[in-house]
């Protein structure tokens, strides 16, 4: 074996002791400041309108599928965009980018005009948001979209994009109770290994920092990771208190308040729990570790 092969052989060592040991103390941390669930109200949704498509789980027959867009105050709305920004946003390279908060409740079992057994899914949107998709075609075509494509990943099924809008029934079957999640952002724990006081002659928060470096580790390296961890250096940062964190399910954006400007996005190439993702930023080496478990 050449040097070549043994100095990359060692370094690949290396970076999987670093890693266990780095999850080690990711863990302890946790288990020392345990983070609490984060709370959640049920809601009853209003209903809003319902679409009439196939689908069904990969390589089966496709059946009747029933989608009822609800409404609820209690999901938040998207940031405002135009008609124009809309479309613009499409044509890019990034659409994903605008985000609809949405919660997609569980399919459930229900008879069509037919008597013939279909499938039906809940989908509760914000009230204003519903009102401007009900205004335009182009944001309700990329409303029923995004409701679609999050259906397919949440339940791994197929559904054909072609839907027709039923004119003459709001919903199919009967709308059930959902829980929304009434804090959606981890809480941001401070780790220190000195003292937990600042000192005075330094900022407690800062406004604003430019784009910051990172890097994304997978535990086992191999195959199916059993979790993410997202290291993000912020070496201007003196705590975590203007630091705000939105984590999805497959995307991690970082803001600073009072702007809330986004410093930092990604995307996750896994699907994560956020329930159970936890966030740590540690003040002696100005390192945010943020740890998601993968979902299954």
């Amino acid at each position: 074996m050449s040097n070549t092969e043994l100095l990359h052989l060692g370094t690949q060592k290396d970076e999987l002791l670093y890693r266990r040991l780095m999850l080690q103390a990711v863990e302890e941390a946790q288990a020392a400041h345990p983070v609490p669930v984060p709370p959640s109200n049920q809601i009853t949704p209003s209903p809003g309108f319902c679409v009439k498509t196939q689908g069904g789980p990969e390589g089966e027959q496709p059946g009747k599928v029933f989608v009822n867009v609800c409404t609820s105050p209690a999901v938040p709305s998207p940031p405002s965009i135009s008609e124009e920004q809309l479309a613009t946003l499409l044509d890019s390279s990034d659409p994903t980018s605008f985000r609809v908060p949405m919660s997609l409740g569980e399919p459930h079992n229900e008879f069509d005009t037919g008597g013939n057994v279909c499938t039906a899914y809940d989908v509760v949107i914000n009230p204003e948001f519903y009102e401007r998709a009900k205004g335009s075609e182009l944001f309700m075509n990329f409303l029923l979209i995004v409701v679609l494509e999050g259906l397919e990943d949440k339940y791994h099924i197929q559904i054909n994009k072609e839907w027709k809008l039923l004119k003459n029934r709001k919903f199919m079957g009967s709308l059930s109770q959902q829980h929304v999640r009434t804090r959606p952002r981890p809480v941001i724990q401070e780790l220190s290994s000195g003292s937990s006081q600042l000192p005075s002659n330094q900022p407690k928060e800062r406004e604003s920092i430019v784009q910051p470096k990172y890097r994304l580790l997978r535990e086992p390296a191999s195959g199916q990771p059993r979790f993410l961890v997202a290291e993000i250096n912020l070496p201007k940062m003196t705590s975590s208190s203007s630091l705000q964190l939105d984590l999805g399910e497959d995307r991690v954006v970082l803001s600073t308040q009072p702007s809330r400007l986004p410093c930092l996005e990604f995307d996750l190439p896994w699907c994560v729990q956020q329930e159970e993702s936890s966030a740590q930023f540690n003040r002696d080496t100005k390192i945010l570790h943020i740890t998601m478990p993968v979902k299954e």
